[in-house]
């Protein structure tokens, strides 16, 4: 872990320490960060996701799916 001096605008600071619970500024910013990286996570496997589902053909699946369980 660095030790880093940062200047932090108060008002985000308490409203996250109050919404969180939490009672240090150190615990307050590493939550903030990890919330961030973990948002832009998610953006990044939805757009994975969705760039695989344009080429998807629901009624090519459904034939292939219900052939295999034995539906016509």
């Amino acid at each position: 872990m660095t030790v880093t001096s940062l200047d932090i605008d108060d008002s985000a600071l308490e409203k996250v320490l109050k919404l969180s619970g939490l009672r240090t500024k150190k615990e307050a910013v590493n939550l903030a960060l990890q919330e961030y990286a973990r948002r832009h996570d998610k953006i990044a496997a939805i757009e994975r996701y969705s760039k695989l589902a344009q080429d998807w053909d629901y009624e090519s699946w459904k034939r292939v799916h219900d052939a295999e369980k034995g539906r016509s």
